[in-house]
């Protein structure tokens, strides 16, 4: 067996300087040889499984270039040994058949070549290198981290590698442990690129355009928009207490339901309100900017007072439109008769009944359940129970710190019914999130409103 059939290209030790990343500093050349061959042959050797565990295989490299003797005639294919003699018996008798000697090859490796987490560990002190913090998330063209307080002082320099290493990152900002105590965003800083914290961010077909600083927004709950989504019929109508810039409404209502969103947060209910627009959803999303606990309060008779229509089927897609118009277009042109619209079903009745809850607000939603009691009696005293005669889904996210699943459940069920003054009904069910802290859960328990609450006075 070989004894150096391993190429290291790993970057060399970083020895430039500390306050920037100097690109020239990483460059490592790496001697190989390549066996010479016609260009025509070059695929007998690249098939041959006598050199199988002999040939170029770093990542980036080609394994057929040309010989630099001479650039439009022969070939070389790439071997991973340096030596000739760590060349096992079979593939040298197999290249001294096939090949027309073996050359000298220099493979030039720089900046470019490596990886952030590869430069980064060359750059950082020995003893960082482990869990050096090189992941990321990413939200439209930013990629923001959570740097713990050991790498803060090179955190310009991890962000300069994000930005290089990834072409779809612009800007590269670090979240601060403050949080705004209102409306519940994170502070960041910039640490490299552009310091434009406007972005466009795709998630489930949807397109939602938002300030990064100033509203909440988490890339890593993608699933859990989907899940909740997933379970509303497109005839609900969903009441969203806490909704951001629509990561549950936008694309329930492109599902076909139509959707009561709230949110305090001025700037939220703004880029709500322009997601709502852009994602051509404006007849079936009402957006509202008051307190979460006046929303719940008010919401069954603000929509029996004023119902969404029915639910008439898909919306047609901006394809199916752009055809259709065209269609109209030509029959115009041909000087045929447009025919009329198709009518306007309305035998089916509007909707008028909150089928979901909808509270993503896991530090604090379960404080609000309280405004649950009444709500089926308005502020002028009409009872408007009749209405449901099957009460409303509650999804509420929470945070606990009991890790044992039941332990977690049974803490989550004593929070909500303290806080609705009820037990629960035996339609609940838990729903792990994810870990957010090596001793913090993130759930979302759903339960069907008990209807005494909702009576209650």
């Amino acid at each position: 067996m070989s004894r150096h059939l391993y190429l290291d290209a790993s970057p060399p030790p970083y020895n430039g300087p500390r306050d920037f990343v100097d690109k020239a500093a990483f460059h490592k050349t790496i001697s190989v040889l390549g066996a010479r061959v016609p260009p025509e042959k070059t695929r007998v050797l690249l098939k041959a499984g006598e050199l199988k565990n002999c040939l170029m295989d770093l990542p980036k490299i080609r394994t057929v270039v040309s010989d630099p003797s001479q650039p439009d005639g022969d070939r070389l294919v790439l071997l991973r040994m340096s030596e000739k003699a760590d060349i096992p018996a079979e593939a040298q008798q197999f290249l001294d058949k096939e090949a027309k000697g073996l050359l000298e090859y220099k493979v030039d490796l720089d900046y470019d070549y490596w990886t952030a987490e590869e430069c980064l560990h060359s750059f950082l002190p020995e003893e960082l290198r482990e869990g050096a913090p090189t992941g990321f998330a990413m939200t439209g063209h930013i990629a923001h981290v959570n740097l713990n307080d050991e790498y803060l002082p090179y955190k310009h320099i991890i962000g300069r590698l994000i930005l290089d290493k990834n072409k779809r990152v612009k800007t590269v900002v670090n979240k601060l442990d403050m949080i705004d105590n209102q409306f519940r965003f994170f502070k960041m800083e910039l640490l490299a690129g552009e310091p434009n914290y406007v972005v466009e961010h795709h998630e489930s077909d949807c397109r939602f355009t938002f300030d990064f600083t100033q509203v909440y927004w988490n890339s890593r709950l993608h699933t859990e928009h989907e899940r909740l989504v997933e379970l509303f019929k497109p005839d609900d109508v969903i009441a969203d207490a806490f909704a951001g810039v629509g990561p549950f409404a936008v694309p329930a209502a492109k599902k076909g339901c139509a959707v009561l969103a709230n949110d305090l947060n001025p700037n939220s209910a703004k880029y709500l309100s322009k997601n709502v627009q852009d994602n051509r959803v404006t007849d079936f999303v009402r957006v509202s900017c008051e307190d979460g606990r006046d929303f719940i309060r008010t919401s069954v008779a603000r929509l029996f007072d004023e119902p969404f229509a029915a639910y008439a089927g898909p919306k047609p897609s901006r394809m199916q439109e752009e055809k259709e118009r065209k269609r109209l277009q030509k029959l115009a042109a041909e000087g045929q008769p447009i025919p009329p619209p198709p009518p306007v079903d309305t035998s089916k009745p509007t909707r008028r009944r909150i089928s979901h809850f909808v509270m993503n607000l896991p530090d604090s939603a379960i404080t609000f359940l309280d405004a649950f009691r009444g709500i089926l009696t308005d502020a002028e005293g009409r009872n408007l129970s009749g209405t449901y005669d099957e009460m409303p889904m509650v999804h509420c996210h929470c945070f606990t710190r009991e890790l044992e699943p039941h332990n977690a459940e049974s803490d989550i069920r004593q929070r909500v019914e303290e806080k609705l003054g009820h037990p629960l009904t035996s339609e609940a069910t838990f729903h792990l999130v994810r870990s957010v802290a090596p001793n913090k859960e993130m759930y979302c328990i759903s339960f069907r409103l008990p209807r005494e609450v909702a009576c209650a006075t």
